[in-house]
This record gives C-alpha cells, sequence and structure tokens, in this order.
C-alpha cells in the first residue's frame, strides 16, 4: 500500500468545520497514513473529486520535489490533506479554518501548487459536469483567501509577540544587503566607470543613491532598535583620522547635494588623530548631514569639527533648512512619533535616525543638542572627549 493512500477513518460531517482531528497512531501504522486518514474528508464521488484525490497523492508521492528549508515530508504531507479538506468544506459553502496547517510560510505556495496540480488531473480526465469543476474552483479560491487572512493574521501576532524583535531584525538585514549593491553600483555607474552617462543620467542615478541611502540608514537603525538598544561598534576607544571619517561622510551624501544644487562644507580640526569610537561617530555624522541635506531645499550645509580644547571636540552639522518648529522640540528624539498635519511634517513620523544619533553620542560621552529656527535653519551639535593619538 502506498504509504499516503486514502485509508477508512472517521468522516467528518459536510455542515461542519473540524477539518483537523488528531488521534493517536495505531501500532504499526505509518504516521503519515494515521494523519491523511484523519484529516481526509470522506470520499466525494465523481471525476472532479477523485482529480483532486489523485493530486494530493501525486504531491504527497512525490519525494524529488522541492520542500521549503526544514519542512518535512511529513508536515507537507499534514499541509497539503488538510488543504484538501479545507477545499471540500468550502464547496459545501462554509468557510473553512485552516489554523491547523502548519505554520510555515509556504502555506499559501502549497496551496496553489496543489490547485496547478489538480487542473492538470482535469486535463487527463475532462469531467462531463462543469458545473462541479467551477464548484472546486471557487472552493480553492476561498481556501487561499482564508490562507492569506490566516497568514496575515500570523505575522501580526509576531509583530506584537515576543519574536517580534528577532523579526524586524531579520528584515532589516535582508533590505540592507541589495541597498548597499544597489549603493555601490549607483556611484560607480555615476561616476562613468562603467561607460560615459549623460547629464540627466547622472541626477538620476543620484536620485537612486540618494533613495537607497535613507533606506540602508532605516534599516541600521531598526536593526539597532529591534536589539534592544543602540551598541558602540568598537569594543574599545582605538586611534583614528577625524579628517578621514567627515571626508568620508561628504563623499558618501556627496550626491545628494549635487543633485539638489546644495553647497556642501567641511571644516576638519588642526589636530587630526584622536582616539575614541570612528564607526559610531562616523555614523552620527552620516545620519545627521544626510537628515540636513533631506530637509534644505537651497542654500548650504556645513559638518564641521572643532577643537575646544586640547582634549575636546565639538562637531555640529548646520543647514539652511527649513527649521524645526518648536511645538515638535520635545518630541525629536524619540524613537516613534506620531505624524502631525502635513504642514507640520519636518521629519520621519519614525524618527528613527535622531533617536539613533542620540543615543550612540550619550554611548560616547556626549549630548545631542539642537537649535533651529523655522525658515532660517537648524544646527546640530555635541561635543566629545577625543585624546590626541599622539599621547
Amino acid at each position: 500500500m502506498n504509504p499516503l493512500q486514502r485509508t477508512s477513518g472517521p468522516q467528518t460531517p459536510r455542515n461542519s468545520t473540524a477539518i483537523h482531528t488528531r488521534i493517536s497512531t495505531p501500532p504499526g501504522v505509518d504516521v503519515v497514513e494515521a494523519r491523511r486518514a484523519t484529516l481526509r474528508p470522506a470520499p466525494r464521488s465523481g471525476v472532479v473529486w477523485a482529480a483532486l484525490t489523485r493530486a494530493v497523492d501525486r504531491l504527497c508521492a512525490d519525494e524529488s520535489r522541492e520542500r521549503p528549508d526544514g519542512v518535512s515530508h511529513e508536515v507537507l504531507a499534514d499541509a497539503l490533506a488538510t488543504i484538501e479538506s479545507a477545499v471540500h468544506v468550502a464547496a459545501d459553502g462554509v468557510v473553512p479554518a485552516l489554523g491547523a496547517v502548519p505554520s510555515f510560510v509556504y502555506a499559501h505556495r502549497v496551496a496553489g501548487t496543489l490547485r496547478h496540480t489538480f487542473l492538470r488531473e482535469i486535463e487527463s480526465t475532462p469531467p462531463s459536469d462543469t458545473h462541479e469543476l467551477t464548484r472546486a474552483l471557487l472552493a480553492f479560491e476561498c481556501v487561499e483567501t482564508a490562507l492569506e487572512a490566516d497568514a496575515g493574521q500570523r505575522f501580526l501576532t509576531k509583530l506584537s509577540g515576543i519574536e517580534a524583535p528577532k523579526l524586524l531584525a531579520e528584515v532589516a538585514h535582508d533590505m540592507r544587503s541589495p541597498l548597499g549593491s544597489i549603493l555601490f553600483l549607483a556611484e560607480r555607474l555615476r561616476n562613468g566607470q562603467s561607460g560615459p552617462v549623460t547629464t540627466l543620467q547622472a541626477r538620476q542615478l543620484g536620485l537612486v543613491y540618494s533613495a537607497a541611502l535613507g533606506l540602508s540608514g532605516l534599516a541600521n537603525d531598526v536593526m539597532e532598535l529591534a536589539r534592544g538598544g543602540l551598541r558602540l561598534m568598537d569594543p574599545e576607544p582605538v586611534p583614528f583620522s577625524v579628517a578621514d571619517i567627515m571626508q568620508q561622510t561628504i563623499n558618501i551624501v556627496r550626491p545628494m547635494a549635487e543633485e539638489k544644487g546644495l553647497l556642501l562644507e567641511a571644516m576638519v580640526p588642526e589636530l587630526d588623530g584622536r582616539v575614541g569610537f570612528p564607526a559610531a561617530l562616523q555614523r552620527v555624522l552620516l545620519n545627521l548631514t544626510t537628515n540636513a541635506l533631506k530637509f534644505t531645499e537651497k542654500g548650504s550645509v556645513r559638518l564641521a569639527g572643532e577643537a575646544t580644547d586640547r582634549m575636546r571636540l565639538e562637531f555640529s552639522v548646520s543647514d539652511t533648512g527649513r527649521g524645526i518648529p518648536p511645538a515638535v522640540m520635545h518630541t525629536l528624539f524619540d524613537a516613534f512619533r506620531v505624524r502631525g498635519p502635513q504642514s507640520d511634517y519636518f521629519f520621519s513620523s519614525a524618527g528613527l535616525g535622531l533617536a539613533t544619533c542620540h543615543k550612540l553620542i550619550a554611548a560616547m560621552g556626549g549630548e545631542l543638542k539642537v537649535d533651529s529656527v523655522v525658515d532660517r535653519g537648524t544646527r546640530f551639535s555635541f561635543q566629545l572627549d577625543l585624546p590626541s593619538a599622539m599621547g
């Protein structure tokens, strides 16, 4: 006997939505056979429903078929038997309950594969009664709709449960890798390293670069937030060049400034070599400079580093942009903010960028400050103790 062949078992009443009742496996009977005997409904007569049975048989018996990672043959057979039973239930006009479908993200794909295989079986033995075929196809649509709703509910449950931080971090990580490739390729194309480009193409590539840079920064911020807080990327203070950090920041954001026709300036401190946390510092400067360019339509953006004494440096990012209204100042560094009317929308409603900067600067021993005048501009600044690398 085929291990997945239909066997006799309890019949599911036609007016019942209970399509998944577990029973203990009898001694010597294969687990998959026992599950299918329990899950599948009482046999229906007719060519259409025989084709559905054969479709399930074919998919269950195909060991070579690619399956989602980590999904066993037993689990896949369980899902197919449950979906088959749901089609029978839906054919009676009852909304199927699909909570018993194993909770992997490919359930909708499994239903689609079953539907495709079912149609192939129908082609080999066309039914004389098209009404019954229409009934089965409508039942499939009902099942797929129910699966979509169930998948959405599961996703919302994950977002509100203990797995939410892990899920957010995984999504952000999956975003970051392709965005890095887009940034690299857009910059190479824009600089003519893959062949000449027109002025219009260079501007368009600048827009691509700017959009990818913003998404990449958001992905980084989401990853840090999901992991429970902001951590300094360097475990210990290390020697670094302040001028190099600032120049790298300018190089990254230059396409944004050129696209908008803004003057981009940088002023580096005279005593360059310092000891501190260069990765965190660059991330803060990049975030603040990107924000300044994003919300400045004309004029300039200035990145500066100035020594206030031998040990301490003040960094600032100034712009001639729209400014920040006093009413939103008290929530400026909140990780999540409620978006106000469009006229009051000065920063992203998520607020992750400034929240990230605020926490990283605090972790380095400083405090982020802001001075702003509406319609005149904004200046973000902070001071850090950065001893000379020369001792």
